[in-house]
């Protein structure tokens, strides 16, 4: 797996007034919500980018009142996972 490493500078950091151990998990989050609303990556990869399970990260989109948008790649798998 090819890793990247994103520098965040520390001023920004710390204006997200957040408490040090929540900073790292939630800028993934919100990086993987932004992308999948995007439509740069799937609901899987977004999920799995934000360190979460799908379920999760559906939800968080609907606390958020984004729109999950369902592709054509997800419902192959959906079927497949059905064995259908």
């Amino acid at each position: 797996m090819k890793a990247l490493t994103l520098e965040v500078p520390e001023d920004v950091t710390e204006a997200l007034c957040l408490p040090e151990q929540e900073v790292h998990p939630r800028l993934l989050l919100e990086l993987g919500l932004s992308l999948y609303a995007q439509k740069l990556l799937s609901l899987g990869k977004g999920a799995k980018l934000a360190g979460l399970s799908q379920h999760d990260f559906s939800k968080q989109l609907g606390a958020r009142g984004m729109v999950r948008h369902y592709t054509h790649e997800e419902l192959t798998e959906d079927l497949a996972h059905a064995g259908l």
